[in-house]
């Protein structure tokens, strides 16, 4: 086959990002996980014979970090002497070399840094936001904070963190719900509809811990508060149960962020689970599945509201044709030394090439690992 250029080298780098707050949601109030104390992060450098070089990331959150980076060893060295413009097929190829475990979870999410990395350089050669290498069609998109709502921060403190967002000119604020007292859940929202007043886009988030009566009845009276959706309610699996709860309330069920597969999201689109999709790249594989699951979802016009990694999804929702929203989170932000724009709302596509990133010296501290891989020509 012939080949414009080659992969020489590959540096993997396992990052642990320390959280300021321990950070819970539902699924510590309902005992089901330990609050987070940090982020452990998948970094991959690609460089390649003619000079050209390409970074991405993955994460896992409370457990996995370590299984990410040991699979990530594994494959890395199918990469040397690859054309880094064949993404798709060394996809396949990466997949397949460690297909016996798999080709969702863990597996591919390892996967994900280096085809991220990959298409971070396609772009970078091209001289284009990434994008732009895709296809975009706006150059900004709406988004709204999270990291300000969690269950652990108090009531007062929430308001606060979401009036700070809006000043900064963040266009929405989505709280977390789900404690096993259903009336704290509904005064923190009535308290924060009418602190921040009708006109301001507010979601809420679950986190996967209500069952089917309670989402029911909890969905009903939610929507007097002309909610922008109400996020994973029920079990991430329970697709017949989403199905049910979109069908029955006016306030759009949004829902698939914890899936990890094209293959998982196209069974949720199947039940008819969704209003509002939610992948995540680095969860699915990459951009490559993510992108192929973009068109899926647009067929079935369905919404787009990727989860996490604004550094990432910024670009990819820049690209979906119906107008997404973007997640805006400020933990990853002390790794890379660019930051992302905002204005009026909406979250402002870079004009640097690729992602438009670099590693701060801070993620070079933070690296408890790191390994190399060179091609050698024989």
């Amino acid at each position: 086959m012939t080949t414009t250029d080659r992969i020489i080298q590959v540096r993997l780098s396992s990052v642990s990002l320390p959280l300021d707050t321990p950070i819970s949601d539902a699924k510590v109030f309902t005992g089901r996980q330990k609050p987070m104390t940090e982020v452990a992060m998948l970094f991959a450098e690609i460089g390649t014979e003619s000079g050209h070089e390409g970074i991405g990331f993955g994460y896992s959150k409370r457990a996995g970090g370590p299984g990410q980076y040991a699979h990530a060893k594994e494959i890395a060295p199918e990469l040397l002497g690859e054309d880094p413009n064949d993404i798709a097929r060394i996809w396949n190829k990466l997949v397949w070399a460690g297909a016996s475990v798999g080709r969702s979870g863990l597996a591919t999410q390892a996967i994900a840094a280096i085809d991220i990395a990959l298409w971070d350089l396609k772009a970078k050669r091209a001289g284009l936001p990434l994008a732009k290498l895709i296809g975009a069609h706006r150059d900004s998109v709406r988004c709204y904070n999270t990291s300000g709502g969690f269950l652990h921060t108090p009531l007062d403190q929430v308001i606060d963190n979401a009036k700070a967002s809006l000043e900064r000119g963040i266009g929405g604020i989505k709280i977390k719900v789900g404690h096993p007292d259903s009336k704290v859940d509904l005064t923190r929202v009535e308290t924060v509809r009418e602190k921040l007043g009708e006109d301001i886009p507010l979601m809420v988030d679950a986190n996967q811990q209500w069952d089917r009566a309670t989402a029911r009845r909890l969905g009903r009276v939610l929507e007097r508060f002309d909610l922008i959706w109400i996020e994973e309610p029920l079990d991430a699996y329970d697709h017949a149960g989403h199905a049910a709860l979109a069908a029955s309330l006016d306030t759009p069920i949004a829902t698939g962020e914890m899936l990890t597969s094209v293959a998982e999201h196209a069974e949720l689109i199947r039940a008819g689970a969704a209003d509002i999709i939610q992948p995540d790249a680095p969860r699915i594989g990459g951009i490559t599945p993510f992108l192929r699951l973009s068109a899926l979802a647009d067929h079935h016009r369905l919404q787009l509201a990727p989860h996490f990694a604004m550094e990432i999804h910024l670009h990819l929702a820049a690209t979906y044709p119906q107008e997404p929203w973007v997640e805006h989170f400020e933990w990853l932000e002390p790794l890379f030394n660019e930051r992302l724009e905002i204005q009026d709302g909406r979250m402002l596509v870079p004009d640097r090439p690729g992602l438009g990133v670099t590693l701060s010296d801070q993620a070079a501290a933070w690296t408890a690992d790191q390994c190399e891989f060179q091609w050698h020509v024989r």
